[in-house]
């Protein structure tokens, strides 16, 4: 079960480190990050766990981008400004879901205006 992401007053823990794959390797479909080639099961579910653990670490991050990223677009203080719609086709989602991650931005930057959320500046 994945671990609930960080608030704003809990530290954010640092994941094992994704190594980037050389291009041959990253072609071939039976690579990733070089699970196949350990032997040891302990040593694949420890590196496995650590590669689980980053990438729902980056995820988190990458969707907490995501929603600033919307509330910028969508701050009626722009002068192009985009709707939810706009924003939906753009992202992909529902014009629902780009409702809630415009809300979900702006919670995020009112949090780091008074110090309690890191900024995308700061990516701690």
């Amino acid at each position: 079960m994945a671990e609930p992401t960080p608030r704003r007053n809990e530290p954010r823990l640092r994941p094992a480190p994704l190594l980037f794959e050389p291009a041959a390797a990253a072609a071939d479909p039976e690579h990733f990050f070089d699970l196949e080639s350990i032997d040891d099961p302990r040593a694949l579910l420890t590196r496995a766990t650590e590669l689980t653990q980053a990438f729902r670490a980056a995820t988190d991050r990458a969707v907490e981008f995501q929603a600033i990223a919307a509330a910028q677009l969508a701050d009626p203080r722009r002068f192009d400004r985009l709707t939810p719609a706009d924003i939906a086709e753009r992202a992909e989602w529902t014009e629902d879901y780009a409702k809630k991650m415009v809300e979900y931005g702006q919670d995020l930057l009112r949090g780091s205006e008074g110090g309690g959320h890191a900024s995308p500046a700061d990516p701690m």
